[in-house]
């Protein structure tokens, strides 16, 4: 497993947040028709809940304080789980990407918790999960440049590469990405993050040709 650590700049402000986090190595390509089955209910289910309820889960509720506490706008820098919640709630759907890429959505689309899931290749040496400096910034996926200054970033030698609003392009997932890093973030504590990454290696196993896993909670 990549050693990871998280900087007293988020858990001074932050003391509950904890990061659930799967490595391992995966076939990437389109999605299987009972993966497919298996989202499409769960949009389904999601597509009920009034857009002014998008945001009321717990989960969502949590990162949005954490969001406050590290001086970042929760409404104009939305987290992932609550922008995609938001645009079922419109009745958008999601957009399918492949099957790794779309087992993450639905894993947090589910839980509520945002997450990432990064292409270990493109990340280089340790990982500290820390408040991002000001005037940090970097190439979103699907978005312009972001600023990401006081988000709860991913940092490797290279710099930051990921945070609960939206991910770096360095490290996203394609077709040639052979080994992941699955990572839900959590700022509540996390009691049910084990079960989740267990959750997470089933699907692996099963829609993402997923093995040699390696689990951990990182406190």
């Amino acid at each position: 497993m990549r050693k990871i650590t998280i900087d007293s700049s988020i858990k001074e402000r932050c003391p509950q947040a904890v990061l659930g986090v799967l490595q391992c190595k995966v076939g990437v390509k389109g999605d299987e028709a009972a993966f497919l089955e298996l989202l499409n209910e769960k949009i389904a289910q999601l597509a009920e809940v009034e857009l002014s309820q998008a945001n009321k889960r717990e989960k969502i509720q949590a990162t949005r304080k954490a969001y406050k506490a590290l001086g970042k706008d929760p409404n104009r820098y939305r987290t992932s789980a609550e922008a995609m919640c938001r645009r079922i709630s419109k009745e958008r759907g999601l957009y399918y990407i492949n099957n790794v890429v779309d087992i993450n959505n639905y894993l947090s689309i589910k839980s509520g918790y945002s997450m990432g899931t990064y292409d270990l290749e493109q990340v280089q040496g340790d990982i500290l999960w820390a408040r991002a400096p000001e005037g940090t910034a970097y190439q979103g996926i699907g978005k312009d440049v972001l600023n990401i200054e006081f988000l709860p970033a991913l940092f490797d030698e290279l710099g930051p590469f990921g945070n609960p609003t939206s991910d770096n392009t360095r490290a996203m997932i394609t077709e040639n990405t052979k080994e992941i890093l699955l990572v839900y973030y959590a700022f509540d504590g996390g009691e049910t993050l084990l079960e989740l990454l267990q959750e997470a290696q089933g699907l692996l196993q099963g829609f993402a040709e997923g093995h040699d896993f390696q689990l951990e909670i990182v406190q």
